[in-house]
């Protein structure tokens, strides 16, 4: 029998009917796929001006682009990132607040932090946005510019010689501590609140040799305020063609690099992260974009999804295994 509601009506009065109830339907769903609506906030979790900062903002840039949506960065730096974690996954999961995550915060953190606030299953890696290797600097006052006469220089000055790292917790700090047990030397750690102070006391020369992000150092290095030894990538990197890597060298064990990236709340709606992961993607593939990033010292990788996912869990085990190895434990 006819619903009554639709008894009286003719072929075409009930056509109309039937539009106009499925479109009332499908509208909810339309909007629930729509991506952005609202402005974006991407959290930074560092201060504003260091080398994260300055790839979040060109991200928010080149989104505002690609989509016409308003992308605003706010930072919030704290405990290296996880204040900034916190507060994207305790946001509301519909796509509009994003985080900038780094290859430390995201793969070193949950090892050295006892009572970590967050977890990895929190987020879904989106995109690796920058990467790069760190670089083991000296001081000029170093008498020494390879990595043999490195070593021979703080052998014969056990205590006495400090590294600096841009944080504890990180590769920086992490690679000196292999440094000293792979060639038996006792170099004293120095952290730093971020990179920045870092090279500011590099440059001083009061810490005399360090792993530093390459970003940061590049100027440094280039004007001869700071020295070379080695860069981490397992090839050398063409911003420093001329400085050979640790695995060149015979080290491999000692090669990381360091990324910036791009996470979402894990709980995000399927429609809606798919739109952010495509919108990254095409981010990454811009050519004007990519030389913008890389004309600061970044190279830009094309990893996303879950070939990113991959790297982060191969990452996450590595180390995990050195921060055993250290009993490193960092406080909240």
């Amino acid at each position: 029998m006819p619903s009554p509601r639709f008894a009286s009506c003719g072929p075409r009065s009930l056509r109309a009917a039937l539009f106009t109830l499925l479109a009332g339907l499908a509208a909810p769903h339309a909007l629930a796929q729509a991506w952005p609506v609202k402005p974006v906030t991407l959290v930074v979790g560092t201060p504003a001006g260091g080398a994260v900062d300055v790839y979040g903002r060109a991200l928010a840039d080149q989104l505002a682009k690609q989509t016409g949506g308003t992308f605003v960065v706010e930072n919030k730096g704290g405990a290296n990132g996880n204040l900034s974690a916190e507060q994207v996954r305790n946001a509301a999961a519909d796509g509009h607040t994003l985080w900038i995550s780094t290859q430390a915060m995201f793969t070193i953190n949950p090892s050295v932090y006892p009572a970590l606030r967050w977890k990895q299953s929190d987020f879904k890696p989106i995109a690796k946005g920058v990467e790069n290797p760190l670089v083991l600097v000296t001081h000029p006052s170093v008498p020494a510019r390879t990595l043999p006469d490195l070593v021979k220089w703080v052998a014969a000055n056990p205590g006495q010689v400090t590294y600096a790292s841009f944080s504890p917790g990180t590769p920086s700090h992490f690679l000196g501590f292999q440094l000293n047990e792979r060639f038996k030397l006792d170099m004293v750690h120095v952290p730093y609140k971020g990179s920045a102070p870092q090279i500011t006391d590099l440059l001083g020369g009061q810490v005399r040799l360090g792993f530093a992000q390459l970003q940061g150092a590049l100027p440094h290095l280039q004007s001869g305020k700071l020295h070379a030894i080695a860069v981490t990538s397992r090839e050398r990197t063409r911003f420093l063609p001329q400085v050979p890597s640790l695995a060149e060298l015979g080290y491999p064990d000692l090669s990381a690099t360091v990324w910036f990236g791009l996470m979402a709340p894990s709980a995000t709606p399927k429609a809606v992260m798919d739109q952010i992961q495509a919108a990254a993607v095409k981010a990454q593939a811009d050519a004007d974009y990519k030389a913008k990033l890389e004309a600061q010292g970044f190279d830009v990788p094309q990893e996303n999804g879950e070939t990113f996912a991959a790297t982060i869990a191969s990452e996450t085990a590595r180390w995990a295994r050195v921060v055993q190895a250290t009993g490193f434990k960092a406080n909240d």
